[in-house]
């Protein structure tokens, strides 16, 4: 959570250095901390990777697509391995070596918004499973557990104890079952939605109907999954609940 969080270290790789610049104006004027280093080509990300790390690494779009795929390669090799963004101009597809993309920033307020989001997707986000079985709970858990977003999965089996986890503990994210008895998940969203309305909840349902969309929406969720799903449905849903969507517009 943020309010355990010292520092993180935050590399930026960029030939040009008005944009090292840029971003590093973003990250001074973050509202979380941030250890900022740059580099100008993968000889240098290379170097500062193998000698101190970085916990997020965000890379220049700008960059030929070789040094862009050296830097992910170095990147990859160290442990505990970064949150790799590529910084993009608007219409540029998301490269496939990179775990999300982000808008290349035009001024240091737009920097500072990205860096803010970079960091919020690295911080660790305790996450509650709420499925009346347990071999759905399973399922979810390994997903969430092999993520490149760093979750603390807990598990309940119906939506009352669901309610009384959110009231003592801290959680960020919700992934509740539609269909469950007691409780049933709308009536649980509703709930959480007074309760802790902070918290993103993703509804998951074998059958989504337009009237099952409608009335979720309106209490608030963030996202539907249908069952089954895979690990990149529940990626985009992450990408989603850390605004990494948000900042690719």
């Amino acid at each position: 959570m943020v309010d355990d969080l010292l520092s993180l270290r935050m590399l930026i790789v960029a030939a040009v250095p008005a944009q090292r610049e840029l971003w590093q104006k973003g990250a001074a004027m973050a509202s979380l901390p941030v250890e900022f280093v740059t580099a100008e080509d993968s000889a240098g990300a290379a170097s500062v990777l193998k000698k101190i790390g970085t916990d997020i690494c965000v890379i220049d779009g700008a960059l030929p697509e070789q040094d862009r795929a050296a830097v992910a390669a170095a990147a990859r090799k160290i442990e505990p391995a970064p949150l790799l963004f590529a910084s993009v101009a608007p219409g540029v597809k998301r490269p496939g070596d990179v775990d999300a993309a982000l808008a290349r920033p035009k001024n240091a307020e737009e920097a500072c918004k990205l860096v803010e989001i970079c960091v919020r997707a690295k911080i660790p986000a305790r996450v509650l499973i709420v499925d009346d079985s347990s071999t759905m709970r399973s399922i979810v858990r390994k997903i969430l557990s092999a993520s490149r977003f760093a979750l603390d999965p807990h598990e309940v089996s119906e939506g009352a104890k669901a309610l009384d986890e959110l009231e003592s503990g801290r959680f960020d994210l919700v992934f509740l079952d539609y269909n469950m008895p007691g409780l049933n998940g709308i009536e649980t969203l509703k709930q959480i939605k007074r309760t802790t309305p902070g918290v993103s909840v993703v509804i998951m349902t074998s059958a989504v109907s337009d009237e099952v969309i409608r009335r979720a929406r309106a209490a608030g969720a963030l996202a539907f999954l249908k069952k089954p799903f895979y690990p990149a449905d529940i990626d985009t849903v992450l990408e989603r609940h850390f605004g990494l969507q948000a900042a690719l517009s």
